[in-house]
């Protein structure tokens, strides 16, 4: 296969540029939908008492975001792309933001999944807009890695800090508060960013309508399927079927996005096995990432007695160190360029698994998960940003949507797995009453998905040594 490489175009010239105001505003939508991933997660056993969910489907107040979510986002990508980014943002932000509020005021369960999954909806319309502005409005590479940076910090530090705010809102108010606290900070952003955003023009076509059937299709079988793998079994009839269907409409899109004028995903952003490398080390990391909070909150809950409150602070160091990150990366990717510092936070956060799988009955938090917890924040700080940008080198201002909702996409997708996975490694090894057996066996799975990562990763500092060498 040739490694083919999208040039950059210059950026347009336009009468009102897009202001450092606006790039905050937009990011702070951005964090908004990343905490609803992971806000509401403290909060589940105050929400089955209050809505009376049973315990097959209280995991739907998670999963049906996260299956609309990694469902639309290459959809969402492409609506950008064609329907101009800061319009298609609005629009997606606007369904968030109104059924944030009605899941916040649901009185009965049904009411809360449906709420859920259209945030998810939403969520993957206008995620895939905000990385495409940021990356087409920065003035240059400087500014363009420090936006970067502070997105990614944004994207890898918000799950963390949405357990914390969730255990926060939780404890003092009411887990309703988790979904309430998005309705005035989505109309802000509403009211505000068209004034300091530029939205980037329409671009005429054919719209792909197989391409968006056969790649929502596509994802959302998959994750569907990785939801319930531990629940049915990995090699049960409903798990063998949803993962053949799910490759079937892969091979579809793939069919279909060759042949297509106008295609929902640019078949020439795979051409580069940079970018392909790139992708699968977002993908591991990101699965690890999730399967950390799911085993942790299970952790200081029922071995440590930890509250919904105690338990959101557990997890600061990871948000305290992205967020500390996010200042140093760019310059680190400055001098160093963007794989050496993957292979080295990619290598933390194997460290940080294999720490985490020394705990046993007489850990203290400050000794066996405060050092864990903070090295896995500054390499996942340090890993996302270089990451992304590498992700998105190359790629084409107009094409910019498409290849944001690519990479977010496998980063769900990775969660999804890594969660499915790590879930069902760690059922499969529990014993009742002992937590600890079987974490141990769930932190050996995420350290396998961390070896993953920092085997894609090396690939890519080798592949841009031999680059180097002729020149």
């Amino acid at each position: 296969m040739s490694s083919t490489t999208l040039t950059p175009a210059a950026p347009r010239a336009t009468a009102r540029t897009t202001t450092a105001a606006g790039i905050y505003i937009v990011l702070l939508a951005q964090l908004m939908l990343v905490l609803d991933s992971a806000v509401m997660n403290v909060g589940l056993p105050h929400i089955a008492t209050d809505l009376h969910f049973d315990a097959a489907s209280l995991s739907w107040v998670l999963n049906g975001y996260a299956l609309a979510f990694g469902g639309l986002l290459l959809l969402g990508g492409r609506l950008g792309d064609v329907f101009g980014r800061l319009s298609v943002f609005w629009a997606g932000l606007a369904v968030f933001t109104v059924f944030s509020l009605l899941g916040g005021l649901a009185t009965e369960s049904w009411m809360l999944i449906a709420a859920r999954a259209l945030q998810g909806v939403g969520a993957a319309i206008a995620a895939p807009s905000v990385l495409a502005l940021i990356t087409t409005s920065a003035r240059d590479e400087a500014a363009r890695n420090r936006a970067l940076a502070l997105f990614t910090a944004v994207s890898s530090g918000g799950a963390a800090l949405g357990m914390l705010l969730g255990g926060v809102l939780t404890d003092l108010l009411s887990w309703r508060w988790t979904l309430f606290i998005n309705v005035p900070i989505g109309v802000a952003v509403l009211l505000t960013v068209r004034r300091h955003v530029v939205d980037t023009p329409r671009r005429p076509g054919r719209f792909d309508i197989v391409g968006a059937i056969t790649s929502t299709g596509a994802a959302a079988t998959l994750v569907w399927t990785l939801i319930k793998a531990p629940e049915y079994g990995w090699v049960s009839a409903h798990t063998i079927v949803g993962l053949v269907i799910a490759v079937a409409l892969a091979a579809a899109l793939v069919v279909t996005e060759s042949r297509h004028n106008h295609p929902l995903l640019r078949l020439g952003l795979l051409r580069s096995r940079t970018r392909v490398a790139t992708l699968l080390t977002m993908a591991a990391l990101y699965g690890g990432m999730m399967a950390t909070f799911f085993l942790m909150v299970q952790y200081f809950e029922d071995d440590l007695g930890y509250g919904p409150l105690q338990t959101g602070f557990a997890f600061l160091p990871i948000p305290l160190a992205v967020f500390t990150m996010s200042r140093i990366t760019p310059r680190l990717v400055a001098r160093f360029r963007q794989p050496p510092i993957i292979v080295v936070g990619t290598a933390g956060v194997l460290a940080g698994f294999l720490y985490l799988n020394q705990i046993d009955a007489t850990t203290s938090y400050w000794t066996g998960v405060f050092p864990a917890l903070l090295a896995m924040g500054l390499s996942m700080g340090g890993s996302f940003m270089p990451i992304t940008s590498l992700a998105l080198q190359g790629v084409e201002p107009e094409h910019a949507g498409s290849a944001s909702g690519l990479l977010q996409t496998m980063q769900q997708l990775g969660g999804a797995v890594g969660l499915a996975v790590i879930a069902s490694v760690y059922a499969s090894h529990a014993v009742p009453g002992d937590f600890l057996t079987g974490a141990h066996a769930g932190f050996d799975a995420a350290a396998v998905l961390a070896t993953l990562a920092l085997i894609s990763a090396v690939s890519l500092l080798a592949r841009m040594r031999r680059v180097a060498a002729p020149a």
